[in-house]
């Protein structure tokens, strides 16, 4: 097994195609096809099913995908040694991040972090959940994960950073706020509320529906699978929302309010990172997560 194979395998697994994978490789269709079928005879197993046009993988092809994502993870990092990006004179840093710690504290570290390092770019992929976010970083499509979750994460093959907690609130939009005039609001007190929630997977719709558990009539007036969408539903009177702390800022930019709720759950945000074999610039950035949870 060589690098280039490697590389040809993981275009198709990303593109999902043959002919789309040897586009983005600038190769041709044919040979791209060869180097991945010499693969398979050379490891004696199928790593595609081809059904039609449709391309799968299948349970081999499954379990090599991550380990050839940490060989090319590693082959990056040595080259960016090579390159002298310890000075950080150019680079790019692949991030995947929950919608939450995307927009804090992620956006405070990365206009830090662009300051210093103007020439670095960043790659950032949106996660849904926590375990998307630690496979993203463990299987090396993401070097650095953030993520959001009810309590501390605890795994013992990543670097952990705990970098904040935020409470849950109530956000109501400006044609709610004499309805909702409470400092604070309590769980009961949310009864008859129309809330608008994210899909199941976060802290805010857990904590949703262990409140519906517990008896409190509480109405879900819309699902969105996109959590930024929920700010202008909010703002347009649609309906109410349990959201972060973190999002106080850009709530009022909406004039959107975020009231406390008391004995709610806090979001605690982490950064992830694998134990070493970062680039510079992504050990960099992990350095100012660490300082920034001083």
């Amino acid at each position: 097994m060589d690098i280039r194979q490697i590389r040809h395998f993981l275009a198709v697994v990303d593109t999902g195609s043959f002919t789309k994978a040897a586009e983005s490789l600038l190769v041709a269709q044919p040979s791209l096809s060869q180097t991945v079928k010499g693969l398979e005879r050379e490891l004696g197993v199928t790593l595609f099913h081809r059904v039609g046009r449709r391309i799968t993988l299948s349970e081999a092809g499954r379990e090599l995908e991550g380990p050839a994502r940490l060989v090319i993870r590693d082959l990056e990092t040595a080259e960016a040694h090579v390159r002298g990006l310890r000075g950080l004179r150019s680079g790019r840093i692949q991030i995947a991040a929950m919608p939450t710690p995307s927009i804090e504290p992620l956006t405070s570290l990365l206009s830090t972090f662009t300051r210093e390092h103007p020439q670095v770019s960043f790659d950032l992929n949106g996660t849904f959940t926590v375990d998307e976010t630690v496979e993203a970083v463990r299987y090396g499509r993401a070097e650095i994960g953030f993520l959001g979750g009810r309590g501390p994460l605890l795994v013992s093959d990543l670097q952990v950073v705990p970098l904040a907690d935020q409470p849950l609130m109530l956000a109501t939009g400006p044609s709610m706020s004499a309805s909702f005039d409470a400092e604070a609001f309590t769980p009961e007190s949310l009864a008859g509320t129309r809330l608008i929630v994210s899909h199941r997977g976060s802290l805010m719709r857990a904590y949703v529906d262990e409140l519906i558990g517990r008896g409190i009539d509480i109405d879900i007036v819309a699902e969105v699978t996109h959590r930024n969408s929920i700010l202008p539903l909010v703002r347009a009177g649609i309906g109410q929302a349990v959201l972060p702390a973190s999002w106080q800022s850009f709530a009022a930019e909406g004039q959107v309010r975020l009231a406390p709720i008391s004995g709610a759950p806090s979001l605690h945000v982490s950064a992830i990172a694998r134990q070493e074999g970062l680039t510079p610039a992504a050990a960099r950035l992990l350095q100012l997560a660490i300082d920034l949870q001083l």
